[in-house]
């Protein structure tokens, strides 16, 4: 379990293929410093698991599920990445409630940038947009955001310059791809009532009425 709220920028030092799975050496300082083997660490809002420490960083084992289910297919020797390491009971929940399962991939269509704040446009499949909320909170490459604004098939978010700063979101570019990651309690109501008809509607025709989604 995570919040969405970024610790550290890392970067990718390598990446080796084993058995069809990918593992991932990252250095790292601030995440390192009470990591276990074992333990989870969100990266780029992806839930791995540490499977070696290393004096700089740790390594971490993605299966090939995972890497077909995000945007680790592309990543490169040198790349940057948002850490996070798992909630601990008793801290502060300052952004979301965030699993690192990763809904699907979206495109960075535009960005504009502004004193106060950066427009963020993303696209995304419609299997992910029907589950996003305007105001709700949405997962993007790890960073918990709030949705600005929603159309049939894209999303808006307004960054604010710290976050820009202090997370991978300041070298997104238009066409880049990122892992997104819907509001869990969203997800939870479609699947269970995915069969259940409301108001003689689809449950998730109903939910997006209720939440105001446009189509």
């Amino acid at each position: 379990m995570f919040t969405g709220l970024i610790e550290e920028v890392g970067v990718i030092t390598a990446i080796l293929i084993k058995g069809g799975n990918s593992l991932l050496s990252i250095k790292a300082e601030t995440v390192c410093d009470d990591l276990k083997l074992g333990d989870s660490v969100a990266i780029n809002g992806v839930c791995l698991t540490v499977i070696e420490l290393k004096r700089d960083g740790f390594i971490v084992e993605a299966s090939s599920h995972t890497v077909k289910q995000c945007t680790i297919h592309s990543w490169q020797i040198g790349r940057k990445i948002n850490l996070e390491r798992a909630l601990a009971v008793g801290d502060r929940l300052g952004g979301h409630i965030v699993q690192g399962h990763i809904d699907g991939i979206g495109r960075v269509a535009k960005i504009r940038y502004g004193e106060g704040s950066t427009d963020i446009h993303i696209e995304a499949p419609d299997s992910v947009m029907k589950l996003i909320a305007p105001k709700g909170s949405i997962a993007v490459d790890g960073v918990s955001l709030t949705v600005a604004e929603k159309t049939a098939r894209s999303f808006k978010l307004m960054v604010i310059p710290y976050t820009l700063q202090n997370t991978c979101l300041g070298e997104l570019k238009p066409g880049d791809n990122i892992n997104l990651e819907t509001d869990v309690v969203i997800r939870w109501l479609a699947d269970r009532f995915k069969d259940v008809q409301l108001d003689g509607k689809d449950t998730s025709d109903w939910l997006r009425d209720q939440i105001h989604l446009e189509d």
